[in-house]
């Protein structure tokens, strides 16, 4: 294989992707990376208020790059937004469904007793992280199956590995989506077509505002003792930055992959391939 064909297949100029849970910041991060690679992004989430900041990222590439309003629990608010996109990119090439997330009145601990987690909140994070998945695919996955091509990256968790202590609906909601991952990748292609392809990433433990006192003491900038474990069981001592992303992110997005469907990638500092001892 010669430069030209190897450059090929990590090529993505013009190809269009729409990332839900868009102005998030690991979503953020992978719009920026395909626009800076010559991709069409679509910036598809509720609240767009940070997505002029990532347009101002993206400089030049930005002409490139529309931000679209759409609820992933509402499958007309999708149905609208990818009319919307077809108007100024045509067909979507791949959907990465970065929204997601927990709450913390659906998390147990010594105030809040699981058996008495308000069933509205285990709900809500549950529908976010599982259906708010579900329904981007029904919706953008047909466009899919009528083009006969095109790839989707679901976003999974550690937790889907190994539930981790007191998220429990978010644990069971990631482990729906590494399951989820596998049987769509088979129903499209055996059902649709071949290249259509659907893989999902497992970030380790980033740091980012949601998280950041659970890890870090507020006032020392010390690691909590939840944060300590979690170092401790991190081969790489280190917590993950969201350009860790990026590389299996791109990957798995191009044409490099196109054998590859139906996996969860952890990317994690070898969190996941620690046994603790």
């Amino acid at each position: 294989m010669d430069l030209e064909q190897l450059m090929k297949m990590y090529d993505l100029t013009g190809k269009t992707y729409v990332i839900t849970g868009g102005t998030g910041v690991l979503g953020g991060e992978i719009a920026c990376a395909l626009a800076g690679v010559g991709a069409n992004v679509v910036i598809l989430d509720r609240n767009l208020d940070p997505a002029q900041g990532l347009l101002d990222r993206m400089g030049p590439h930005a002409c490139n790059a529309l931000a679209v309003h759409g609820d992933v629990l509402n499958r007309e608010s999708l149905v609208e937004a990818m009319g919307t996109i077809g108007e100024r990119f045509g067909c979507v090439d791949g959907l990465i469904n970065a929204a997601g997330g927990n709450k913390p009145a659906a998390t147990a601990g010594p105030g809040a007793s699981f058996f008495d987690l308000p069933e509205d909140a285990v709900r809500f994070v549950f529908d976010l992280n599982l259906m708010g998945t579900i329904l981007p695919c029904q919706v953008f996955g047909k466009q899919m199956a009528e083009c006969g091509e095109g790839v989707i990256l679901n976003f999974s968790s550690m937790s889907a590995f190994k539930p981790l202590t007191r998220i429990v609906a978010y644990s069971a909601a990631k482990a729906a989506i590494s399951n989820f991952t596998e049987w769509l990748a088979v129903h499209m292609a055996q059902t649709y077509a071949p290249k259509i392809r659907v893989n999902a990433l497992a970030p380790g433990f980033f740091l980012g505002e949601q998280n950041r006192y659970l890890l870090m003491d507020e006032k020392t900038g010390e690691l909590t003792p939840r944060g300590r474990t979690i170092i401790d069981h991190t081969p790489m001592c280190r917590f993950g930055t969201p350009e860790d992303l990026l590389g299996t992110a791109l990957w798995l997005l191009s044409p490099a992959s196109a054998f590859v469907t139906g996996i969860t990638v952890p990317v994690d500092g070898g969190f996941s391939a620690f046994g603790g001892v």
